[in-house]
């Protein structure tokens, strides 16, 4: 009798949010990620510690329950990060933020429009 080769897995309650707000957050999260790694780690690529990071965003990201109608994270009413990953996000996002406009400004406007349109 063969064994399987991986154990089985629990279907999804819901399907994972792979709408386009979703993933442009995602890209977001990524060039943050890569901006700040770049400049303070000195790594072309991500390191360990920082795609450990963008692994965990991602996952939250896909897992929001409020899915493609969903605020900046910064104006969430329902957290989804824990405690130590949230300030690690958070001092990654006030770094590479304004130094995203003058590198990737299409996503910054995006962004910001969000962040504006949820403030109204």
């Amino acid at each position: 009798m063969q064994m399987p080769t991986q154990p089985q897995r629990k279907p999804r309650l819901r399907p994972a949010n792979r709408g386009k707000r979703v993933r442009r957050e995602q890209r977001t999260i990524d060039v943050m990620l890569h901006i700040y790694c770049r400049d303070h780690h000195r790594e072309c690529d991500l390191c360990s510690e920082c795609a450990n990071l963008l692994r965990y965003a991602r996952q939250r990201l896909e897992n929001c329950v409020f899915g493609e109608s969903k605020t900046p994270c910064n104006q969430c009413t329902a957290h989804c990060y824990s405690g130590k990953m949230r300030e690690r996000v958070i001092e990654v996002m006030r770094y590479a933020g304004p130094r995203m406009t003058l590198r990737h400004p299409v996503l910054s406007l995006f962004h910001l429009w969000a962040k504006l349109r949820a403030g109204s």
